[in-house]
């Protein structure tokens, strides 16, 4: 079966006879009754959940996570658009703004994906490179904008091609609480000058393949996302460089049952592929673009001019109704020295998590996940899967 190509374009997830946290709350506000025949014919679907977690980085914080799914085209032709809104905040000086968008026009014709960031950041680096103990990091405190941009066409089912603009703008980049400059720490020397900013500016070239109907809860499909970006002086970027961004991913249903029964792998090489890559701007463990891998292992915590991940999941149901979950989960990475410029260290990770199914309609999952690695683990809340 794993072997089947699946269409899931045409697929409609069947809801009937499962439930929801909504189903589950309904009854306390109101005795009338959910009614297929109204969500049916619902377009968006809004999930909003205040809660106290890790944020990437390290440290709790408020987060007030909002997500939006929405059609803007048949439903039977057309994948599920996203919109995903987690401002946070805590008392130790850190906030931040994120907002991620995939919106699919009607019949899957073009997908527009936005990244925009604003973000407040006292956080730790451990420098270029794997092997460094624990206690070895330093506090960097920085302000961060960034706004990424892309549209693609689509050249045949699945397949898309286009084109975007990347931004990435750091300023009032500082060690704390050690007399140690970035550069001297990291004995790197682009992205951490004694100004303390960092600004690039470049294209994208963007290729993708994706067979998912839903990104928040992707059924059997497969996804494969290629991204070289240029950054260059004539953009306004403090040094021309170039990087590129391959991520693939593979679902595989185990059974034909209506309880899920699947499991899930992601991989994704991140390369810098010449010099004058901003020090924050290089390939490290948790700064993918959705910033969700490496979970059970510190953002930053390795960092180096190139970077190899691999991870799998297995999902599965413990109601029949769908309204409870669980998953278990395995990682690995590895960055590059930047003495030999070649990959010495395995950096694994695990854990487990719950899922309280949010919204049927819209397949949004409250997951609680719980990771760790050596000497670290941590636990996240969030909305929608991983990966």
């Amino acid at each position: 079966m794993a072997q089947t190509p699946t269409d899931t374009t045409n697929i409609i997830v069947d809801t009937i006879g499962q439930r929801d946290l909504i189903d589950v709350v309904r009854p306390i506000f109101t005795t009338k009754p959910r009614r297929e025949t109204d969500t049916k014919k619902k377009q968006i679907y809004f999930s909003i959940l205040p809660i106290s977690s890790s944020v990437p980085g390290g440290s709790k914080a408020l987060v007030t996570s909002t997500t939006a799914g929405f059609y803007l085209g048949d439903r039977k032709t057309t994948y599920l658009s996203s919109v995903n809104f987690a401002p946070y905040f805590n008392f130790k000086g850190r906030y931040g703004l994120p907002i991620h968008s995939s919106i699919w026009l009607a019949n899957n014709t073009f997908n527009i994906q936005g990244d925009t960031r604003f973000l407040v950041y006292p956080q730790e680096t451990w420098g270029l490179g794997g092997g460094q103990p624990e206690e070895s990091g330093v506090l960097v405190s920085y302000d961060y904008v960034r706004f990424y941009q892309a549209v693609l066409k689509r050249i045949t089912p699945y397949f898309y091609a286009g084109v975007g603009y990347d931004l990435d703008y750091y300023f009032d980049i500082r060690t704390s609480y050690t007399p140690v400059s970035l550069a001297e720490f990291t004995n790197y020397p682009y992205g951490t000058r004694t100004d303390g900013s960092s600004f690039s500016s470049g294209l994208t070239l963007n290729f993708l393949y994706d067979t998912r109907q839903n990104f928040y809860n992707p059924i059997p499909g497969a996804f494969a996302n290629l991204i070289y970006r240029h950054n260059a002086e004539f953009l306004g970027s403090d040094n021309n460089s170039q990087s590129i961004y391959i991520d693939l991913r593979k679902y595989i249903s185990l059974s034909n049952g209506l309880r899920k029964n699947q499991i899930a792998f992601w991989s994704y090489y991140w390369a810098s592929l010449s010099p004058g890559t901003p020090y924050l701007n290089l390939p490290s463990i948790g700064n993918d673009p959705y910033q969700r891998s490496g979970r059970g292992i510190e953002q930053n915590r390795y960092r180096g001019e190139k970077l190899i991940y691999f991870e799998s999941e297995y999902r599965g149901d413990i109601t029949r109704n769908g309204l409870l979950g669980f998953v278990l989960f395995a990682n690995l990475n590895s960055v590059t020295q930047p003495d030999t410029h070649k990959f010495a260290y395995i950096n694994p990770a695990g854990g487990g998590g719950l899922r309280i199914k949010y919204n049927k309609k819209s397949n949004t999952n409250i997951c609680f996940d719980y990771g760790f690695s050596k000497g670290y683990s941590t636990l996240i809340v969030a909305l929608g899967e991983a990966f």
